[in-house]
């Protein structure tokens, strides 16, 4: 089993930047793959990023350019830096792991992007 804990999320304005963390906990393997997902009021979960224990990427296109993924593998940490915040950024973000074909999730951290 593996739990992930989030951290970071927030009010922020318009052209704001945060930064989300997620955690690690437990049995982990790999190779192995860390991501965000979000949720918008009214739609569906949809992936933001994602990147793998040997740090390839991955980006929804409606971020690439403004957010960036990173991990600290020792830490079993995953990060979203996200810049230039738009309100239709405005979600739950998820954290998501995944290893010998299980998904772990994360239990959302709200992310809310207004002036």
């Amino acid at each position: 089993q593996v739990q992930l804990v989030e951290s970071g999320g927030g009010l922020v304005q318009p052209g704001g930047s945060l930064r989300l963390s997620c955690a690690a906990s437990g049995i982990i393997f790999s190779p192995n793959v860390m991501g965000w997902y979000r949720q918008a009021p009214g739609k569906q979960r949809e992936l933001v990023a994602a990147i793998t224990s040997g740090d390839s990427t991955n980006y929804a296109s409606s971020v690439k350019g403004r957010f960036t993924i990173s991990r600290d593998n020792a830490k079993n940490t995953v990060y979203l830096r996200m810049n230039s915040l738009k309100p239709e950024d405005t979600a739950v973000y998820y954290c998501n792991h995944l290893q010998l074909g299980s998904n772990y999730w994360g239990q959302g951290t709200l992310v809310t992007v207004s002036s």
